[in-house]
């Protein structure tokens, strides 16, 4: 078995919630339409939600759809656990 060096732990990471991926057109209306890293999405989505108010207030784990959100959810509200399932299906390595 090989050990890890220095430089392996050093070198970025690519594989996983790293790997870049691409957003479908939907999807990118909201992340933009260049490659992220799938963290880097969930990000972006996440900004968007706070910035355009999308939380319930009696229940911010609830995400209320906007019409961009919609097009990526296919519904008009998600919980925050149930949005990396509509994610993933508009993202592609």
């Amino acid at each position: 078995m090989a050990t890890k060096t220095k430089a392996d732990a050093a070198a970025p990471k690519t594989g996983g919630i790293h790997a870049p991926v691409q957003p479908s057109a939907e999807l990118g209306a909201v992340v933009g339409n260049e490659k992220l890293p799938r963290s880097q999405v969930i990000s972006k989505v996440w900004d968007y939600i706070k910035s355009n108010n999308l939380q319930n207030p009696e229940n911010k784990r609830e995400i209320i759809a906007d019409e961009k959100l919609k097009k990526v959810f296919g519904r008009d509200k998600v919980t925050m656990f149930e949005m990396n399932k509509y994610i993933s299906q508009h993202v592609k390595a």
